[in-house]
């Protein structure tokens, strides 16, 4: 049995199969790059239908050469937060805001929740801009009554495709609309939305599948009766795909942007563990939960350094960068992008210090990198106080897969803790495909974790130049 694993990102779709042990099928992978709207204001969209049309180009040309004949399951992993405006006839009345969007702001007439800490513990989520507790009141003010009702951009891809597409409760709870422990909409939270049930998509029930349209069958036949599990948040999938499924191993993911979480098991009902201050948590699934902190910086940091900064490519950067030692580089502040829940930070808020006419590119970049790894260990020491333990980690993602300077550096900034690297570029994909398979428990055993031995020793002295770019 084979999977077509999706995985619906912030700066690119991706399509892969993978055979019955999730591995990739040889050349059986399609990528697209999405343009995603940025402005110093703060904003941070993606437009609905031409994210549509690169999904379909990705089915199209998976389907043109045969890998899609031997699919039994899609899975899809899929970007949290994102909300789209509809109108009454379901179209798009604007862009999707994406979690890098910063505008929002909370009606000047709401105090917000009334225990702030109880609407915290419930959702796993402050009344935030990045939440649609605080997004749905803004984007009606700037919309006005034209908007019947309120998506993600998964759900509204999947419904242009699919027979139905509810939203799953790994996407529910993105949202902050939703109790973790009952898995239904938080009243309090819709309240402060200013939004009615009907208005928002309905919630999947456990085990539920979808099929594509009669239209979509057509197009692409190898797909006509293929199930379309419940989609994953992409964080929730990169756990698992890192092999990072129980509370002694963290994932430290840097793709566009970056996180860190742990993945523990608590069913619905059942009482949640309490959640620091500075934490959110959300659903994996209607099983599993997932507690962590994110960053609006990861591989785009590195991404304007290349674009501004002139640095040297390929086998010249990773010697320039092999020159500069982990905890080097110059003091940088990351958010440029503003901060992720529960920061305030707006857009335009990152800072490069101590600088000097000796300063080079690569300086400035090994301190971007350096300013993530800094931020990272400061929050995996307050997510370790909810288990009570230090725990290992795991590096992954597809900008720690480019990097081996960035592996080094986080290596130094975790120590002493044990840190290995999943090879694995696609762990979001591949993670969505085992939760719609139900393999949590062989998560560890499939991933592609190495032992680092190109990692450098904290205590080692000096640079070294690793041999492994793997």
């Amino acid at each position: 049995m084979n999977i077509l694993a999706l995985d619906l990102g912030t700066s690119s779709v991706r399509g892969l199969v993978l055979d019955e042990e999730t591995q990739p099928v040889p050349g059986a992978l399609a990528r697209r790059k999405v343009s995603l709207a940025i402005g110093d204001d703060g904003t941070g969209t993606l437009d609905g239908p031409s994210y549509l049309a690169c999904l379909v180009e990705c089915l199209d040309e998976l389907s043109d050469a045969g890998h899609l004949r031997d699919v039994e399951l899609v899975a899809v992993s899929g970007q949290w937060h994102s909300v789209i405006p509809l109108a009454r006839g379901g179209e798009p009345l604007g862009p999707a805001v994406t979690w890098l969007d910063t505008r929002p702001t909370p009606p000047a007439s709401s105090r917000g929740p009334v225990d702030a800490d109880d609407y915290h513990q419930r959702t796993g989520t402050w009344w935030h801009r990045g939440y649609w507790s605080v997004r749905l009141p803004w984007l009606r003010e700037r919309a006005g009554s034209r908007v019947a009702r309120f998506t993600g951009l998964v759900e509204y891809l999947l419904g242009e495709l699919l027979d139905e597409a509810p939203m799953s409760i790994s996407q529910a709870s993105g949202t902050g609309l939703l109790d973790l422990r009952t898995l239904t909409w938080d009243a309090e939270a819709l309240s402060l939305a200013g939004a009615r049930v009907d208005q928002l998509p309905g919630l999947a029930p456990m085990g539920w599948h979808g099929r594509l349209r009669p239209e979509h069958a057509k197009r692409w036949a190898a797909l006509a009766g293929v199930p379309w599990s419940a989609p994953v948040g992409d964080g929730a999938a990169s756990n698992v795909g890192s092999g990072c499924v129980d509370p002694s191993r963290a994932a430290v993911t840097v793709g566009t942007s970056a996180a860190v979480r742990l993945l523990q098991r608590v069913p619905a009902g059942q009482e949640l563990p309490r959640l620091p201050e500075r934490l959110w948590r959300y659903r994996v699934d209607h099983d599993h939960v997932v507690t962590g902190a994110a960053y609006s910086s990861g591989g785009n940091l590195f991404a304007w350094a290349n674009r501004e900064l002139r640095l040297p490519v390929g086998a010249e950067l990773d010697a320039a960068l092999a020159l500069v030692p982990p905890g080097g580089g110059r003091p940088a502040d990351v958010r440029f992008g503003g901060d992720r829940p529960p920061g305030l930070a707006p857009a335009g808020s990152g800072e490069l210090r101590g600088l000097s006419f000796g300063t080079t590119a690569v300086d400035i970049l090994a301190g971007l990198m350096q300013g993530l790894c800094e931020m990272v260990a400061e929050d995996l020491g307050v997510l370790e106080s909810t288990v009570d333990r230090q725990v290992s980690v795991v590096l992954g993602g597809g900008a720690m897969a480019a990097s081996v300077w960035w592996r080094q550096a986080f290596a130094a900034a975790l120590a002493p803790r044990d840190v290995s690297h999943q090879r694995n570029p696609e762990i979001g994909a591949t993670g969505a495909a085992l939760v719609a398979l139900g393999r949590f428990e062989e998560a560890a055993g499939l991933a592609d974790i190495g032992r680092t031995d190109e990692l450098i020793s904290p205590t080692t002295a000096g640079p070294s130049r690793p041999q492994d770019r793997s």
